[in-house]
Parts: C-alpha cells; sequence; structure tokens
C-alpha cells in the first residue's frame, strides 16, 4: 500500500528512512494560480477563516503538493498587538504602515512592555490571530486525514522588531543587549499561546519564521541570546505537535543554535549550501528546503526547478521545499516541476 501523505510528511519529520522525501511547502505558498483555481483571494483570505482554509489547501489540491499550510503573511500578530496594517491587494501582502510603541536607543525613548500590552486571551480572539486559529479547525476537518496540517507564525524576536522598529531593535542589541531581551521575552509569551491555540485547533505542525535574526541582521553569536532563548520558550516548549523553525538568509552559522531551541526541525534558504547543510545538521533533527523562490521558482524554468529539487534530495534534506516564502507570481508550471521532481508525477 502506498503511504499516504499524511504518513509520509510525518515520517519525514520523525527522519525516518523513507525511499522518497515529500514535496511539502512548509512556508508561505499562496500563488496567483493557487486564488485563481480555488477561488479563495487575497485580501478577503487574510480575514475569513473559511477563504483561508480553502486557499491554505490549494496547494494540495491543485499542485499536488504534501501538506495544507496557512496564514499568509507575518503581520497578524503585529496587528493584533495594535500596529496599523495595510492589507494588500489581490496582488501584494499586507505591509506593515506603523509600528505600535516608541523605542528609540539613539534619542534615549523607550516604551516599556510593562501595562502596554493586552491580555493573551484578548490577543487570540483578536483579528487575523483569531482568524488563522479558526482556519486550523476547518483545515483539520477537511484534510487532515490526509495531508498535515500546518499553521504559521512569527518569531518572538521579528515581531518585536514589528512593534518597536527593528532598525532601532538591532541598534538596541548593540548598545543595550538587556533591554532588548527584555522587550523579546516579553513578547514571546504571545507567540507561544497563538502557536499552541493553532495545535490545539487542529494543526499538527507549527513553523515559526524568525527572519530578522537572520545573520544579514544579526551576528551569529547573538543570535541564541536575542532570539534563540525565546523561541526555545515560544516555539520549543509547545505541546501537542511537531515544530519547524525558519531563518532567512545564510543560515550556516547558526543552524546548530537553531536545534538548541528545541524545535523538531529547521527551514532553510538556498544561500546555504545543500550538502554543507546536511554535514553541519548531522542527524540532529528533520531538514527542510532548500530550492530557492527568486531562482528557480520564481523566475526559473521548470527544468531549473527539478534540478534544484533533486539537487537538496541528492543531499539528503528530510523534506523538499521552498527555501522561503514562495514569491505570489510564481508560475503554475514551476510549482509541478517542484512536485514532480520528487515525486515523479505531477
Amino acid at each position: 500500500m502506498a503511504m499516504s501523505c499524511r504518513d509520509r510528511v510525518l515520517a519525514a519529520l520523525r527522519c525516518e528512512d523513507l525511499d522518497r522525501p515529500p514535496a511539502a511547502i512548509f512556508t508561505t505558498c499562496d500563488t496567483i494560480g493557487m486564488m485563481e483555481k480555488c477561488g479563495a483571494s487575497w485580501p478577503e483570505a487574510h480575514s475569513d477563516p473559511q477563504k483561508m482554509a480553502t486557499l491554505g489547501c490549494a496547494q494540495a489540491d491543485y499542485f499536488g503538493l504534501e501538506s495544507v499550510r496557512a496564514g499568509f503573511c507575518l503581520t497578524e500578530e503585529a496587528e493584533a498587538l495594535g500596529c496599523k496594517v495595510d492589507m494588500g491587494t489581490a496582488r501584494s501582502s499586507p505591509m506593515l504602515k506603523s509600528h505600535r510603541f516608541n523605542y528609540n536607543p539613539m534619542k534615549k525613548i523607550y516604551d516599556e512592555p510593562e501595562g502596554n500590552l493586552p491580555d493573551i486571551d484578548t490577543f487570540l480572539n483578536t483579528g487575523r490571530v483569531k482568524t488563522s486559529i479558526e482556519a486550523m479547525k476547518i483545515m483539520h476537518k477537511t484534510h487532515g486525514d490526509r495531508y498535515v496540517v500546518f499553521g504559521g507564525n512569527t518569531g518572538p524576536f521579528t515581531l518585536c522588531g514589528h512593534l518597536l522598529n527593528t532598525e532601532n531593535l538591532v541598534y538596541s542589541v548593540w548598545t543595550e543587549p538587556e533591554r532588548a531581551q527584555k522587550w523579546v521575552g516579553a513578547i514571546a509569551p504571545y507567540c507561544k499561546a497563538f502557536g499552541q491555540a493553532m495545535l490545539d485547533a487542529g494543526a499538527d505542525v507549527i513553523q515559526m519564521s524568525e527572519p530578522s535574526a537572520s545573520t544579514d541582521i544579526l551576528a551569529p553569536s547573538d543570535f541564541p541570546i536575542q532570539s534563540g532563548q525565546f523561541v526555545k520558550h515560544a516555539l520549543g516548549d509547545l505541546k501537542g505537535g511537531h515544530t519547524i523553525l525558519h531563518v532567512c538568509g545564510d543560515s550556516a552559522p547558526i543552524i546548530p543554535f537553531m536545534y538548541d531551541t528545541g524545535a523538531t526541525g529547521i527551514s532553510i534558504e538556498e544561500k546555504v549550501d545543500p550538502y554543507k547543510a546536511v554535514e553541519i545538521v548531522n542527524h540532529r533533527g528533520c531538514l527542510v528546503g532548500n530550492v530557492g523562490c527568486s531562482f528557480p521558482l520564481f523566475k526559473g524554468t521548470p527544468a531549473d526547478v527539478e534540478a534544484a529539487a533533486k539537487k537538496s534530495m541528492d543531499a539528503g534534506f528530510n523534506i523538499i521545499s521552498a527555501g522561503c516564502g514562495v514569491p505570489i507570481g510564481t508560475p503554475d508550471d514551476n510549482i509541478r516541476a517542484l512536485v514532480h521532481a520528487v515525486t515523479g508525477h505531477y
């Protein structure tokens, strides 16, 4: 009997030996082609649980990817915590319009977290945070018997930067690191509560994105102190499911620190050579990636995509996925090429 998509992804998360890895995109994958085929599109799908679930399942329903995943951006939590957000259009993602707090280390202006943050129950019942939790219930009901359901959320350092201004937060890391840690520590419980609420609602896996902790922004030595210890609380300590941590950029120097968070596995970009990545990981946990999003998925040909996917397979990745969030304009044939390279069928 052929292994189901659900069983294959769960086995890969456990690093079990398989005849082939699954083709499953854990980061955002909600393209124009998917929207057109399933009838649920941005911006409505960001705020309507049924449309979010429909679009989140389209990657499996129409393109043969082996998991389903929602929500679709990293502004959900920031908006629920008071940031103003432009919801975008059918062709553009939501974007922050303002930061919630006054925090400027260059001018010695600081809001404090105490007394300025909502209680967690209010947060979980606000806006698109609530939408994503409700979407997990729908996806679990409609697809959970066949596919692993992924819920996406934002990492604590990244979310803190949305609230304070990332440039100011990073400057604070350099000049007053304990003040930066105080703020990230205050935000981490919201990340954990959101992840746990999605698991409790029916998600099997939480995939946390922590792009602002990239080595392009933080020194590798700062990652465990300014991000990793808080990710351990917000992601590694979740109960009742698996967890995947994604960090953008050249994550090779921080791969060991990423596993130190207690996550089931990590997701990395194509900036890390796949063979080098597998060597560094050295069987510590599940490794997901790392087919390039800009090239080949967005700008390349199907042949380019197949070659990149086969390289990640040959290197020994447990799950073949996009290296980061899939661009909205990615051609349908390139999504199909990733599936074909891994599974042998379209």
